[in-house]
């Protein structure tokens, strides 16, 4: 399907709008509501979630106990080709000083997607009946080391844009003469815009602030193909909620399209970076 962007774009990018507008992709653009009364089965950052009761809470393989990151109740999302239309899928990850990331796997991605620090679980048929689900997690220490503070409840909306400069695929995709245009600061800034790269998503093309880590997989000739962005969080300060990636970053899970369409979600691949 052909997406047209609908506004003007500079001179200089404009002789290029054919070649920009085949790159664009629907994704979710997710807004912060600030409502700390939630439900357990809802869609939230932070807060606590939804289990069954007789499901064991995640850990690490050394018995630490991981940290809702986010919740997504597919029932409250846009229809996204390819991703779920119901059911809940949920981002955990460690509470350390490294958020849950084997940096030995960021730099080698020998295995990328091992999971241990983190874990991403999905159920597609949720029981909401409250007799049915976990409700006391007094278990459950403070968390030192995490990028959420507080909890708030989340907004949905469909959009579309072209890839991000960030994305391993730019040049790819589009050509180094448009990556070349973008030394000009005015013109990096229009892109970055119209873009939107930054923010929390589902789908759609990737941030970082540092460098695209699927970039290492495809020049060595590396077999991960993770390049469906399943979700991202970025660095947000709200009343209700808090987060924070290090240094002003942002957190990213990946994955292939082919494991996305079966709902296999035991291969993701998560990296979060800073500046």
């Amino acid at each position: 399907m052909n997406y047209n962007l609908e506004f003007p774009l500079s001179p200089e990018l404009e002789k290029y709008r054919d070649r920009i507008e085949a790159t664009i992709k629907p994704y979710i653009e997710i807004q912060i509501q600030n409502n700390d009364r939630l439900n357990l089965w809802q869609s939230k950052f932070g807060g606590l979630p939804y289990l069954p009761k007789g499901f064991e809470y995640p850990k690490t393989a050394d018995g630490k106990y991981l940290f809702l990151l986010a919740q997504i109740n597919f029932s409250e999302v846009p229809p996204l080709d390819s991703f779920p239309d119901r059911g809940i899928l949920q981002f955990y990850i460690g509470d350390d000083d490294l958020y849950g990331l084997d940096l030995g796997n960021k730099v080698d991605l020998d295995n990328p997607t091992v999971k241990d620090r983190f874990k991403i679980i999905y159920f597609p048929q949720p029981d909401l009946n409250v007799e049915n689900i976990i409700t006391n997690y007094d278990f459950l220490p403070e968390p030192e080391f995490f990028p959420v503070r507080g909890c708030c409840s989340l907004q949905f909306t469909k959009k579309y844009a072209p890839i991000s400069i960030s994305d391993y695929r730019f040049t790819e995709l589009l050509s180094s003469e448009i990556y070349e245009l973008l030394n000009d600061y005015e013109i990096e800034n229009e892109y970055r815009k119209i873009s939107h790269s930054f923010g929390h998503k589902i789908g759609g093309y990737p941030d970082f602030t540092q460098n695209d880590l699927r970039e290492y997989s495809s020049k060595y000739g590396r077999e991960h193909k993770s390049d469906i962005l399943l979700f991202q969080i970025d660095t947000e300060r709200k009343d209700t909620v808090d987060i924070m990636w290090g240094d002003m970053g942002i957190g990213n899970f990946f994955i292939e399209e082919s494991a996305l369409r079966q709902l296999d979600f035991s291969k993701v691949l998560y990296n979060w970076d800073c500046s």
